[in-house]
């Protein structure tokens, strides 16, 4: 008898095979049979009119603190994610000595938009080096099945502790990273992530240990991956970061690369594609690179009280390490508004574009200023002749700098997006999921790209665009018997009504450790979500009572 039986169902196995209608049957976690199944089961799911794929990989998510308060890591499951990937860019707590967990949570609150409160009040540190961390999340149990990769950052600071954010690493320093590493991949790390980003930045400005890295440590960490034969690395670079010396890093470790974060902006419409088309040329010569894209527009919310968007400003950095009255005077001096400004317009691409029209009063303090809630920053500059960057430091100033603003970063000219999604050098990426918490919530990435990308712009097939969320991922990673809709797969699938499914508007919750607050997505159009064959979600949302029935991925394929 099977467990589970999912009748008159759509059936997209995500490997890019046409669509067939059918039923589906599952035993002890394992997908049993497909197509014309009529075995009894002990619970059987009537798909009139729904459509079934493999669940959801995440290749960049950032849920490495929270899964150990929140096994499920909410909301990944929900919308669909069955497999997520921890410890992009470096950003990890593992390794960490007892001594260094401060500094690694402060740089957290920074870096990645995590409350201090909520971290100091859930993390669980029963762990110091990377393999315990591993065990760790395997003893307290997964909600959904879970790769970690090892973190440059959380290495280097392992061995160079308060100097890590400092300088660069002798030989022998290097030496111990190496054999940290190694330790990592041997006990089952997905790969070795890292960032040179200006954006990533730790507590008071101070640059995020990879950034001081040299190539030398660069090429001798990644080339611990070659002597393994197995794992994946990934960089966040900056904007200035030569593809070659990407490409020379992947070179030394004979392992795919993939590349972050490949964002389209107006400043310079054609950079993503020079990026991808070096990246294509790299693959001509044997050197499996990839480009991470999002089929979402980067919208942030935010305060002047930790404005991320603009942090990557060389002339902010500075202000990061003021208290709040110096802080204050800084944002209204004349000088420092003039710095910001001609930094903004030297032609160098930032995360912040400085296009007005795109950055809106989301929440205001007083009550007097409620009329403005929803107009954009260019309006009401305009309606009262003054530049939108001082009008927008005026109010924040005005309201103690807790005006709440919206912005759309990059990523808003549609006809790219579309266009990067499709490159056969790209891969769908960056939801950032379990980061940004105060400012994004892009987790239903993939919800948003069968919705919006395959029913409304039909950019893609759904088959097509399955492949890419599911197939695709595992494929890069190695992850075994995932991503695919076949007999002994692990039954790891999503029951969505193409007609709806989307993901819905963002909105506040107050539930992380201390009462902190994030933003959260809820699904839309999803009426089913299994884990290894248990049911965790449907048509309302989670369930009740779920049983941790995701897997410690640690055996990859080579």
């Amino acid at each position: 008898m099977l467990d589970v039986r999912i009748d008159n169902v759509v059936i997209i196995d995500g490997a890019g095979s046409p669509a067939l209608p059918g039923s589906l049957g599952i035993k002890n976690g394992r997908i049993e049979a497909v197509g014309k199944v009529e075995a009894s089961a002990a619970t059987v799911v009537d798909g009139e009119g729904l459509t079934i794929m493999p669940g959801i990989i995440d290749n960049h998510t950032h849920y490495d603190a929270q899964i150990t308060w929140d096994a499920y890591a909410s909301p990944s499951p929900e919308l669909g994610v069955t497999t997520l990937l921890m410890g992009n860019c470096g950003f990890t707590i593992a390794p960490c000595r007892p001594n260094d967990r401060e500094i690694t949570m402060r740089n957290l609150t920074q870096v990645e938009g995590m409350s201090m409160d909520a971290l100091a009040a859930g993390i669980d540190w029963s762990f110091e080096t990377f393999p315990q961390y591993l065990d760790m999340l395997e003893q307290k149990g997964v909600g959904p099945n879970v790769g970690c990769y090892v973190g440059h950052s959380s290495v280097r600071t392992y061995v160079l502790g308060g100097d890590a954010s400092k300088r660069a690493a002798t030989p022998e320093e290097i030496e111990q990273m190496r054999e940290i590493v190694s330790e990592a991949i041997d006990a089952g790390a997905c790969g070795f992530a890292t960032t040179r980003s200006y954006q990533h930045n730790g507590e008071k400005g101070i640059p995020m240990p990879s950034r001081l890295a040299s190539e030398d440590e660069l090429l001798a960490l990644s080339g611990v991956l070659k002597e393994k034969g197995r794992g994946t690395l990934m960089m966040t670079k900056a904007s200035d970061t030569p593809m070659e010396s990407i490409e020379r890093l992947c070179a030394a470790a004979g392992r795919p690369y993939i590349v972050a974060a490949l964002l389209h902006s107006a400043l310079d419409p054609q950079r993503t594609f020079n990026d991808l088309n070096e990246i294509s040329n790299a693959r001509s010569r044997g050197n499996l690179m990839v480009g991470a894209v999002s089929p979402c527009p980067l919208n942030m919310e935010f305060t002047f009280r930790s404005p991320y968007p603009l942090e990557g400003f060389k002339v902010w950095s500075p202000l990061m390490s003021l208290e709040e009255d110096d802080y204050k005077t800084a944002l209204a001096s004349r000088g420092f508004r003039e710095s910001f400004l001609a930094e903004l317009n030297d032609g160098r691409v930032h995360v912040f574009s400085g296009d007005w029209e795109k950055v809106h009063v989301a929440q205001v303090a007083l009550a007097e200023n409620l009329s403005i809630e929803g107009c954009s920053i260019a309006e009401l500059a305009k309606g009262c002749n003054k530049d939108p960057f001082d009008f927008m430091l005026d109010l924040a100033l005005s309201e103690n700098l807790d005006t709440v603003f919206t912005a759309t970063m990059m990523n808003s000219d549609e006809e790219a997006i579309g266009k990067m999604m499709l490159d056969e050098s790209s891969i769908i990426s960056l939801s950032d999921a379990g980061a940004h918490l105060t400012f994004l919530c892009d987790a239903g990435f993939g919800l948003h790209m069968l919705g919006y990308w395959v029913r409304d712009q039909k950019l893609m097939s759904l088959e097509a665009a399955a492949k890419k969320l599911t197939f695709d991922n595992a494929k890069l990673f190695g992850i075994k018997d995932r991503g695919e809709i076949r007999v002994g797969a692990w039954a790891d699938l999503l029951l969505f009504d193409p007609k709806t499914v989307g993901r819905g508007r963002s909105k506040r919750l107050y539930d992380l450790p201390s009462g902190a607050s994030r933003l959260s997505t809820p699904s839309e159009g999803v009426h089913g979500v299994w884990i290894n064959g248990h049911r965790v979600a449907d048509s309302k949302g989670m369930l009740a009572d779920l049983p941790l029935a995701g897997h410690v991925i640690r055996e990859y394929n080579p």
